[in-house]
């Protein structure tokens, strides 16, 4: 049986605004269906992660906060070019908002 290593996670001071989110990308595969070892430069760009953070929601046009569909822990699939990578203690991220969310993974 193989072991999954988990990764830790270390304590971020970011806090998204209104209904933006805070992604750390899965990793992206290193072999190839075939059993091929890929290289960085042909490795996808990974299109799931985990929410780190989630900010408390935009507000509707009554000027209530609306709910937001996923919150920090969650699995999510995104579209490929959605967002913004940010640098965060030499962690690369996403930072996008909660509607550019393709899907919520449940487990």
């Amino acid at each position: 049986m193989a072991k999954t290593a988990k990764k830790k996670r270390a304590k971020i001071a970011f806090t998204p605004i209104e209904d933006r989110l805070l992604i750390q990308p899965a990793e992206g595969e290193t072999v190839s269906a075939g059993g091929i070892f890929l290289p960085d430069s042909a490795k996808e760009t990974p299109t799931r992660g985990t929410v780190v953070a989630a900010g408390p929601g935009r507000l509707g046009k009554d000027g209530k906060r609306l709910e937001m569909p996923v919150a920090a822990g969650d699995e999510v699939i995104y579209g490929k070019y959605a967002g913004s990578n940010v640098e965060i203690g030499g962690t690369e991220f996403k930072v996008l908002r909660a509607d550019e969310v393709l899907a919520k993974l449940e487990r």
